[in-house]
C-alpha cells in the first residue's frame, strides 16, 4: 500500500488485511501501566507466547512423575530433547539441519566456536569487527585474543562509518578486508549491527574474507527470526544468535549456532569438547577419547537445559506456523508505515527526528533507530511516560521494533498520535 495516510482508520484497514494478525492473540501484551501499552522493543525481550506455560507445565509434570527415568520415558525425552529444535531452527537461518544445534548462551557459544575458527599463525592473526559492537562481542574478542597471547590493539581491526555518516558501507569492509590480506584470521561483525539495525551484506563479506584465506562469522542476534537468512548458501563458516529477542523464548532463554557442514565432517578441528559432543553410539560407555558427532552438535558440552528449552521449543512452532517469508513480508510494510509516519511527524517539528537505519528494505530489518535532535533523553522518557516500550542507546539514539508476529499498524499508529503529543 502506497497510500498511508497517518490516520486510525489507514491503520485498522491495514491491519484488516493482514493475513498474520491473529498470531498476535498467542502473545501476551504488557500490562503493567494504566494505560496501553505499545510494545516496540522485541528487539531485546520478545513478548512471551501463551503456549509457554503448558509446554513448562508439560516438563515439570513429567519431572514430576519420572524423575531421572524422564531422560527415555518423558512425552518428549529428555536425552535427544536437543533434537527437537533442529529442522525449526534450520528453517529459520537457512542452514542444513547437520549445521545447526540450540544450546548454551550466545557468548558462550561465540567464544566456543571463536576456539575453533580463531587459530592466529604468524603474521596470520588479525580479525576484523564493525566499530560499535555490542559490548559483549567486543569483550570475547579482546579476551580470545588475550586468550592466544596477543595485543587487541595490534590484532583488533575496527570498521566504522565514515566522518559524518551512520552506517558501514559495504565497500569499506570489503577494502580493509583486501588491505589486510594474509594478515586476516577472521572476520566476525554483526549480522545486524544492534545500534543502527543496519544489515550487512553477508554474502559478499563472506566470499571476500574467504579470498584472503580468512574463516568468517557472524553475531545473529538481531537477525535470527528478523530477516531472511541463507547461512549455507552464503557459505558462512560460523554464526551464533540468541532466542530470547525475536525468538521470543524467554528472558537468557537457551542459544543457538551454525557451523558450516564443510567443517563439521572435520573431526580433527580444535574445540572445546564436552561429554554432550561425544558420538551418541558410544556416549554412555564413558570412553577416555573424545570422539566428535560428525555433525554441529559435537560443540555441545553438557546435555539439555530441557526446562529453559520447552519456551524455545513453544515460540517455534509459532514460527513454523508463520513462515518466515511472510513474518519478513508483514515486516517490510509495518516498518515502512513506521517510518512514514515518523517522517510526517519530522516535518511538521522542524526535522527533530532523524532515522539513521537504512532507507533500502534489503538493509534493515524490522528495527528503526531514531535520533532525537537536541532533546537528549528527554523524548525517551516521554514515551515511557505514555505507555511506549521502546529502548534508548547513548548518545541520543531511540530503537523503535515493530515486531510482525505479535504487533500490528494499530500499534503504530498509537505511537505516532503520542510521539506528535510530546513533541
Amino acid at each position: 500500500m502506497t497510500n498511508w495516510e497517518f490516520s486510525l482508520d489507514c491503520a485498522k484497514k491495514l491491519d484488516q488485511n493482514d493475513e498474520l494478525k491473529s498470531f498476535r492473540e498467542l502473545f501476551y501484551l504488557p500490562t503493567f501501566t494504566q494505560s496501553d501499552v505499545v510494545y516496540f522493543t522485541g528487539n531485546s525481550l520478545g513478548l512471551q507466547p501463551k503456549s509457554v506455560q503448558s509446554f513448562i507445565k508439560k516438563e515439570l509434570d513429567d519431572w514430576a512423575k519420572f524423575g531421572v527415568e524422564g531422560h527415555v520415558l518423558a512425552s518428549n525425552p529428555w536425552m535427544p530433547y536437543h533434537e527437537l529444535f533442529t529442522e525449526k531452527i534450520a528453517t529459520i537461518v537457512g542452514a542444513k539441519t547437520n549445521e545447526v544445534a540450540v544450546t548454551h548462551s550466545l557468548t558462550t557459544n561465540l567464544h566456543l566456536l571463536m576456539v575453533s575458527f580463531y587459530r592466529p599463525n604468524g603474521k596470520r592473526k588479525k580479525i576484523i569487527c564493525e566499530k560499535k559492537a555490542f559490548p559483549s562481542d567486543q569483550y570475547a574478542l579482546q579476551s580470545q585474543v588475550q586468550f592466544h597471547n596477543l595485543d587487541p590493539k595490534e590484532c583488533i581491526v575496527e570498521i566504522g562509518p565514515r566522518e559524518g555518516e551512520y552506517l558501514i558501507r559495504n565497500e569499506d569492509i570489503i577494502s580493509k578486508i583486501e588491505e589486510l590480506g594474509e594478515e586476516l584470521s577472521m572476520i566476525m561483525i554483526g549480522g545486524v549491527n544492534y545500534f543502527t539495525g543496519q544489515i550487512f551484506d553477508m554474502k559478499s563479506i563472506t566470499e571476500a574474507g574467504h579470498k584472503q584465506g580468512a574463516k568468517v562469522g557472524f553475531d545473529l542476534a538481531h537477525a535470527a527470526g528478523n530477516i531472511n537468512l541463507k547461512l549455507n548458501e552464503w557459505g558462512i563458516d560460523f554464526a551464533a544468535w540468541c532466542s530470547y529477542k525475536y525468538l521470543n523464548s524467554g528472558p537468557g532463554g537457551v542459544s543457538g549456532y551454525y557451523i558450516n557442514e564443510k567443517h563439521v565432517i572435520n573431526p580433527d578441528i580444535p574445540r572445546f569438547a564436552g561429554w554432550w559432543g561425544h558420538n551418541k553410539e558410544d556416549r554412555f560407555k564413558m570412553p577416555d577419547q573424545f570422539s566428535p558427532i560428525p555433525t554441529a552438535e559435537s560443540w555441545q558440552l553438557s546435555n539439555a537445559p530441557v526446562i529453559s528449552m520447552a519456551a524455545h521449543l513453544a515460540s517455534l512452532e509459532i514460527f513454523e506456523k508463520a513462515g518466515m517469508d511472510r513474518l519478513r513480508t508483514k515486516s517490510i510494510s509495518l516498518t515502512n508505515y513506521l517510518e512514514f509516519i515518523v517522517n510526517e511527524i519530522s516535518k511538521k517539528n522542524n526535522h527533530c527526528l532523524e532515522i539513521i537505519t537504512p532507507k533500502d528494505n534489503n538493509q534493515r530489518g524490522c528495527q528503526l533507530s531514531i535520533v532525537a535532535h537536541g532533546s537528549n533523553k528527554v523524548l525517551f522518557d516521554q514515551l515511557s511516560k505514555n505507555g511506549v516500550v521502546a529502548d534508548w542507546r547513548e548518545p541520543n539514539v531511540i530503537r523503535i521494533a515493530p515486531v510482525p508476529l505479535y504487533n500490528n499498524y494499530e500499534d503504530v499508529y498509537k505511537f505516532g498520535e503520542i510521539l506528535k503529543k510530546i513533541l
